[in-house]
């Protein structure tokens, strides 16, 4: 697993309350085709992430994330036969017929990799932040073979990646190497072999029998409570100005939105509602 406890505001949270929060940010994130309010949220993330001291980890899922959303660009430009303003006329192109790119299309490819990317950071500040182990223990009481199931598919993810890097490695050792049909079937069948393995190691404990855990009461911290709320806020703010369009941005037939104060103070209010948990240092050490 990636997460390694850290001393900020967002560790100390319980993982409920941080994955809410990273949840509104994604949310937010989708609700909105607004260039600007996207940028926002991407700055929040960053900035988030900077104070969890996570900024290494989201800036490497960028690695993955900026070749995504170029191709999606790329490829929305290419395919998209919506805008009125043509950058080329490259022809028929077979399949794909009249390929006239033009800059509403490149636009709009250009924002939806934005907004990949802003999600894909906030997942990278979540599994960076976010307790896995202690947020599948929150669910214990709503299904417990579930979070059992999901607890031991995450822990046997980084067996079998071990498992595959070793059986590639004595695939060199070969004179004449191996098929990789045949790697795979090694692979499956240690799978296979584990997952026996596991499932009976835990009928022996008594697993099957096992009841749903009695609620565990912990007071809420001052992080709980500052992390839940701004989530809410964030939320809040995201679907209400998604329904209310205080940020519209249309690309078709052309590139037309506002980006007066309304936008800005939405902008603003929500770099500042998700960045203001983040600044309450007291107790993060716990």
């Amino acid at each position: 697993m990636s997460y390694q406890r850290r001393a900020s505001p967002l560790h100390a949270a319980r993982a409920t309350v941080g994955a809410a929060y990273c949840g509104a940010l994604i949310l937010a994130a989708i609700l909105t085709r607004h260039p600007l309010i996207l940028a926002a949220i991407g700055l929040a993330v960053t900035l988030a992430a900077l104070s969890a001291g996570a900024g290494r980890r989201v800036l490497r899922s960028l690695r993955y994330s900026i070749p995504m959303a170029l191709l999606v660009a790329i490829v929305n430009a290419l395919v998209s036969r919506n805008g009125l303003t043509v950058l080329a006329r490259f022809g028929y192109f077979g399949p794909f017929g009249q390929v006239d790119p033009t800059l509403e299309a490149l636009c709009y490819g250009a924002v939806l990799g934005l907004e990949l990317c802003v999600i894909v950071a906030a997942c990278a500040l979540m599994s960076a932040a976010v307790d896995p182990d202690e947020l599948l223990r929150s669910l214990r009481r709503v299904s417990f073979r579930s979070a059992l199931t999901a607890t031991l598919a995450t822990r046997m993810v980084p067996l079998l990646a071990l498992d595959s890097r070793r059986f590639a490695e004595a695939q060199r050792t070969r004179a004449h190497g191996a098929s990789r049909a045949a790697v795979m079937r090694a692979i499956t069948a240690n799978a296979l072999d584990r997952a026996l393995d596991v499932a009976a190691t835990l009928e022996v404990r008594g697993y099957a029998a096992a009841r749903r855990p009695p609620r565990a009461r912990r007071p809420r911290s001052r992080h709980d409570l500052a992390f839940a709320a701004a989530a809410t806020a964030l939320a809040a703010l995201a679907i209400t100005a998604a329904a209310t369009a205080i940020a519209p941005f249309t690309f078709y037939p052309t590139l037309h939105g506002s980006f007066g104060s309304r936008q800005l103070a939405l902008a603003g209010a929500l770099i500042l509602i998700a960045v203001a948990p983040h600044l309450q240092r007291r107790g993060i050490e716990r």
